[in-house]
């Protein structure tokens, strides 16, 4: 039996804007990679380092100068695509989203494109609306003839993500969902896109906030420049990292501190990435060097 291609792959894939002229900038160079069927990847580095570039090839809204992207086994540099078909395949959500809503009521917005496509009924238009809803924690009942305007910053968010979700992407990318969110919208966002992935959607998030991360993706694509740096599970992507004096301030700093002991010698277990999971082992460590200190002290007296 084949095995199936993967859902994206990006074969030294390089991006040049304004090519030719005095404002020409190499945004990507060279990068490789490839994202299994219900993975959910993190993009990761420092401002301007062509993560929003790199997603932004990945349902064509840009061509690539050199390189390709395949998406389950489409060369995307084939004639004849069908670029509509293939943006609802490849769900993207712009960072600040909710910039971009104009509808007059929840469901106009979310149902906008299942409208202009104009293949489904409105029973059916309604169904898939209900279903985004339900995905992204809004009670449709409650949500459908409100105005956009009247929601919070995490309301409009989800509304946005709806939006996508009803045109029923095999893979969604998530541009900074969390920006500009406070801490509860911030968890609400990350806990629908929990949900999502475990439902089997494949997830790609770009994001600053890497702690936040930490728990829902299983992979960190790190670029650096536009090259791709490393890639793998985080804890392996933050050891590089710290090895190589690379993007350090992506390390988390949990992390860092278990790292720094065990350079000391302590005896700290490798792949703590969570206060949560270092606290009882730091805890235990403190009242073992406490009790240890307080031996040396009885002994000299």
């Amino acid at each position: 039996m084949p095995i199936p291609p993967p859902i994206l792959a990006a074969e030294r894939l390089t991006h040049i804007y304004n090519k030719g002229t005095s404002l020409e900038k190499k945004a990507l160079e060279d990068v490789s990679l490839q994202i299994d069927e219900g993975e959910c990847i993190g993009i990761i580095g420092e401002t301007g380092s062509g993560k929003t570039t790199l997603v932004q090839h990945f349902n064509g809204l840009l061509k690539p100068s050199s390189g390709r992207v395949l998406i389950e086994g489409l060369d995307l540099r084939r004639s004849g695509i069908s670029w509509t078909d293939l943006r609802q395949r490849i769900g993207l959500v712009f960072q600040y989203p909710e910039q971009q809503i104009f509808g007059e009521t929840v469901l106009d917005d979310i149902s906008f494109v299942l409208r202009q496509r104009k293949i489904l009924s409105s029973g059916e238009i309604e169904e898939r609306v209900q279903l985004a809803c339900a995905c992204v924690g809004l009670d449709y009942e409650d949500f459908r003839q409100r105005s956009p305007s009247e929601l919070s910053g995490g309301e409009k968010r989800r509304v946005a993500l709806a939006g996508v979700l009803v045109q029923e992407p095999r893979l969604l990318i998530l541009d900074e969902p969390m920006a500009g969110l406070d801490g509860p919208g911030k968890r609400e966002i990350l806990s629908r896109v929990e949900e999502l992935h475990h439902c089997g959607k494949t997830v790609i998030i770009i994001s600053h906030a890497i702690e936040d991360l930490l728990g829902i993706v299983q992979r960190f694509v790190v670029l650096e420049r536009g090259r791709l740096l490393t890639s793998g599970p985080p804890a392996e992507v933050f050891s590089f990292l710290l090895k190589f004096g690379k993007l350090t301030f992506l390390v988390p700093p949990i992390y860092r501190l278990c790292h720094d002991l065990r350079i000391e010698g302590f005896d700290i277990p490798e792949g703590i990435l969570q206060a949560e999971g270092a606290l009882p082992v730091l805890d235990r460590f403190l009242k073992q060097n406490t009790r240890g200190g307080k031996r040396n002290s009885e002994a000299e007296n």
